[in-house]
C-alpha cells in the first residue's frame, strides 16, 4: 500500500528540509505524531541514525511509540525513515523536495510493505490509505504556513 500528497512552499528546499528532517519538530506538524526524539546519543539527521515518535493512532489512540531508522538524508532533497519492529521495516515514509522557481515543491509518501498472503486483501486496506494521504495534506500545509512565517 502506499500514497502520496504534495505542496508548493514559498522557502528554499534548505529551509524546509531542515524544518522536516529534525524529528523533534514532528509534533508541531503531524496530526498523529505528537513527539519525537532522538536515540542512541544522535543530535541530528544522517543515514541509519535512530529515533523514536510518540503515535497517537487516528488522533484518539491507542498511544504508543514506534522506533524508526533514517533510510534516506540528503539536505535540502530528500529524508525518509522507516518504522521498525525489530529488525523489520513496516512502514516507510519520504520526503521529496524540489526546487520550484523561489520556492519548494515538497511530496511526502509512504509505503507500506503488506507480506504475500495478506497482500490479497490489500483493497481492505483502503481506509487507512485515505487516512494518511489526508494527513500527509494536513502535516504539509502545517510545515508550509511555519517555513513561510518564519
Amino acid at each position: 500500500m502506499k500514497g502520496s500528497a504534495t505542496l508548493e512552499m514559498a522557502a528554499s528546499p534548505r529551509t524546509v528540509w531542515d524544518v522536516v528532517a529534525d524529528v523533534r519538530n514532528t509534533g508541531r506538524f503531524s496530526p498523529e505524531v505528537f513527539d519525537a526524539e532522538w536515540l542512541d546519543g544522535a543530535t541530528g539527521p544522517a543515514m541509519g541514525a535512530r529515533f523514536r515518535g510518540h503515535v497517537k493512532r487516528n488522533e484518539i489512540g491507542p498511544v504508543y511509540w514506534t522506533t524508526c531508522r533514517v533510510t534516506a538524508c540528503e539536505p535540502g532533497r530528500e529524508f525518509g525513515f522507516a518504522v521498525m519492529i525489530g529488525d523489520r521495516a513496516v512502514n516507510n515514509w519520504h520526503y521529496r523536495f524540489t526546487p520550484k522557481g523561489d520556492g519548494t515543491e515538497v511530496t511526502e509518501s509512504f509505503w507500506l510493505p503488506l507480506p504475500r498472503l495478506v497482500s490479497v486483501f490489500e483493497p481492505l486496506y483502503f481506509l487507512r490509505r485515505r487516512r494518511n494521504v489526508r494527513d500527509m495534506g494536513k502535516t504539509l500545509a502545517r510545515i508550509k504556513d511555519y517555513v513561510e512565517q518564519t
